[in-house]
């Protein structure tokens, strides 16, 4: 397990879990986030972002926090060894969207670009609401479209997460 793709909604937890993969495996982690956004808030222009996501995948090893489905989950899942869906309730990403914006407001986190501080986003709130009836689709989609022999693993709740993280290893076991 050297390519790992991490998603979820907005306030699952995809970044922490991405990071600590990328510590405990010693791969890199790439924030597609800081990919797609220029300062301010300002989206890429589809090209640029997926000429960036091309350069960032392709190494041997690394974590992908995030999908983008529709504009380059396409790129990730068909060289993934594995597929990591954080299913977390609506209630419990919208509380952390919430404690985010609240606690970490104007500040930078290692998964936003510089120039996008952390900030309470209505838009966000909706899109993280919404995921299941509108993300998870096209995701299941793309997966498989581009990537049906890649394994997926759910997890929902915190100890299921910890217990993923206990199961991998350096050495692939």
């Amino acid at each position: 397990m050297r390519r790992i793709i991490v998603v979820g909604s907005q306030g699952s937890g995809k970044t922490s879990l991405a990071l600590k993969l990328g510590r405990k495996l010693d791969l890199p982690v790439v924030h597609l986030d800081v990919l797609y956004w220029r300062p301010g808030w300002t989206p890429s222009d589809t090209a640029g972002f997926r000429a960036r996501v091309t350069q960032a995948i392709a190494g041997d090893a690394w974590v992908v926090d995030g999908s983008f489905s529709g504009l380059a989950f396409d790129l990730t899942i068909g060289r993934a060894d594995i597929l990591v869906v954080i299913d977390r309730p609506r209630w419990h990403c919208q509380w952390r969207i919430l404690w985010r914006s609240s606690f970490d407001r104007d500040t930078t986190r290692p998964d936003l670009p510089e120039g996008c501080p952390e900030q309470f986003d209505w838009k966000l709130m909706k899109e993280a609401w919404r995921y299941d009836t509108e993300r998870v689709p096209v995701i299941e989609a793309e997966r498989l479209r581009y990537g049906p022999h890649v394994p997926v693993v759910r997890l929902r709740r915190d100890r299921d997460i910890q217990g993923f993280l206990d199961s991998v290893s350096l050495n692939g076991e």
